[in-house]
């Protein structure tokens, strides 16, 4: 049984833990990256596929450590080809060049409102309607689907740091 004192930590802490993948920060901290080589997306995909079971933990920022969607995403792209993202989704959307999901390719950004907040989970997209992922609810990176179930009904953005 947690004691009051521990209840009391654990509601102030709460908001904090919950901002890794979804929160906004201000805009002043933001700044739009170079556009990469799109031969370089295979590079992030090959990568990401690579990481297919690797443990999820929020906060997370490696695969020895578990992974979280923005720390996935963080960690492939620096690895991938160089390029430091923040552990943040909503920051990755926004410094992303927006495209129309109907216009998506390997390697590209796709975000979703699973938090009833925009931007508040990002994944890979490697084709053929699929991303991949560091899901909390199953605990492990993984390949879904955009077309159909949970994620198809959230699905809101698409965003390239490729030409």
């Amino acid at each position: 049984m947690k004691t009051p004192r521990k209840r009391t930590i654990l509601a102030l802490l709460a908001p904090a833990l919950l901002a890794s993948c979804a929160g906004l920060p201000p805009a002043s901290q933001t700044q739009p990256a170079a556009l990469l080589a799109r031969a370089q997306s295979r590079e992030v995909v090959m990568y990401a596929l690579g990481l297919i079971g690797a443990d999820y933990r929020f906060g997370g920022r490696n695969p020895e450590a578990g992974l979280d969607c923005s720390g996935m995403v963080s960690y492939i792209y620096e690895q991938a080809v160089g390029l430091k993202l923040p552990h943040n989704a909503a920051l990755i959307a926004r410094l992303g060049r927006e495209i129309e999901v109907s216009a998506l390719q390997p390697g590209d950004l796709v975000f979703f409102n699973t938090l009833d907040r925009p931007f508040s989970h990002v994944g890979i997209y490697v084709g053929d309607g699929r991303f991949v992922h560091a899901p909390a609810r199953d605990g492990k990176v993984k390949i879904s689907s955009l077309k159909s179930g949970y994620y198809a009904k959230r699905l809101e953005a698409a965003r390239s740091f490729f030409d």
